[in-house]
């Protein structure tokens, strides 16, 4: 593939996302405003009103009625695009299983934020994460450049006929969402080249081929839809990896791992984590090793589908594991550290393993944080034995 020269430009990771909704070439945004997303939708406002985009906007009342809005307008062939964040997503979650039911590819950017009350308006993944159960891919972006990425991705996995499912961009209030960065963009003619307009498996406008949508089904019917919602899950990983390799060869930057490894091979120490705390992490990692710590790092980029072969690959083949969650299931543990366990669970990847709970609602996380948890590993990795398996790390320090 020849190179091709990119657009560098300095913007936030909102911008990044709205740049890349017009990459994409949306033709439906249906949006309610709240922080930290807001600027996502009031920069394809400008896009619109400048006459760069030819998008039909949809204002709404409520985050409810944008999912609706969005699923009636992929329903008939579309391209649809969202934003939300927190509270905003949870008045989402009804609709967020019409859309996954009726197998409709919208692409929302969700802003992670802290759920309330009391209110924050910081970053924290349980608003995503508590959706993880209705049908939606989940990608997680460490940086502005991932935002835009991740968003022209997830479109051409989403609309691929053998997945058919919406799509969560995720990135960090603040951290990204308000940051401002270089990031490098795409010319539109290498964008159209990499991801075609849509084409649907079915449309309601398709009037020679009547169609229902979400029509009632018996329970031995509804059992068979659940059935092929799942297999279609499954199906994206390997879609996800095609269309990971296919970026990075057109654009040089690969996303053909679900799980991004950085300096694993001789690790006595992975920490893994998820989204822009893991680059903190990466830089932890590099000063770590100057100090004579075999450590390394492992970003889980998609959690759903969850990369389960990629992460058995990775546990066999170290003795610790340090989990990072910047969220929590309450009356369990960090929703990584669980699912990750229960992957693990009747194999022989073994790992020691540790789940930390860090920055809920935004408290800072820094290399020094890292520097602390690596200690509590080795220590632990010296008994051979965990024996506080969830640690509230940032009540200790």
């Amino acid at each position: 593939m020849a190179e091709y020269k990119p657009i560098k430009k300095v913007v936030s990771g909102n911008y990044a996302a709205a740049y890349a909704a017009l990459h994409a070439r949306v033709q439906v945004v249906a949006a309610y405003p709240i922080t930290p997303q807001t600027s996502i939708i009031e920069k394809i406002a400008e896009f619109i009103a400048n006459g760069e985009a030819d998008i039909q906007y949809v204002p709404v009342e409520s985050e409810h009625s944008a999912m609706a809005a969005c699923i009636g307008a992929s329903a008939t062939g579309a391209r649809v695009f969202t934003a939300t964040a927190a509270q905003g997503l949870a008045l989402m979650h009804e609709m967020l299983h019409w859309a996954s039911g009726a197998r409709l590819p919208i692409v929302m950017v969700n802003a992670n934020r802290a759920l309330a009350p009391p209110w924050s308006v910081w970053d924290e993944q349980t608003d995503s994460l508590s959706q993880r159960d209705t049908g939606w891919l989940q990608f997680y972006a460490e940086n502005n450049q991932e935002v835009y990425d991740g968003v022209l991705m997830a479109f051409k996995v989403a609309e691929d006929k053998r997945v058919s499912l919406p799509a969560m961009v995720i990135e960090s209030a603040f951290i990204l969402s308000h940051t401002y960065d270089v990031v490098e963009m795409i010319p539109q003619e290498l964008v159209d080249e990499f991801l075609p307009p849509r084409d649907p498996l079915y449309t309601l406008t398709d009037f020679d081929n009547p169609i229902s949508v979400g029509a009632l089904a018996t329970p031995n019917d509804y059992y068979e839809f659940r059935y092929k919602e799942a297999m279609a899950m499954e199906r994206a990983k390997k879609v996800i990896k095609e269309v990971g390799k296919e970026f990075g060869e057109r654009f040089g930057r690969d996303y053909s791992q679900m799980i991004e490894t950085y300096r694993t091979d001789d690790a006595e120490i992975v920490f893994m984590g998820m989204g822009s705390l893991m680059g903190t992490v990466k830089e932890a990692v590099d000063l770590l090793r100057k100090e004579g710590y075999k450590v390394g790092a492992a970003k889980v980029r998609w959690f759903r589908p969850f990369p389960k072969e990629e992460l058995y690959e990775l546990a066999k083949e170290v003795p610790a594991i340090a989990v990072v969650d910047r969220n929590f299931s309450f009356g369990q543990e960090g929703i990584l550290f669980n699912e990750s366990k229960g992957v693990l669970f009747n194999t022989d990847a073994r790992p020691l393993m540790k789940d930390y709970i860090v920055g809920l609602g935004g408290r800072d996380f820094t290399v020094n944080d890292v520097r602390a948890i690596a200690k509590d590993m080795k220590k632990t990795l010296e008994k051979g034995r965990v024996e506080e398996e969830v640690v509230w790390y940032h009540l200790k320090r």
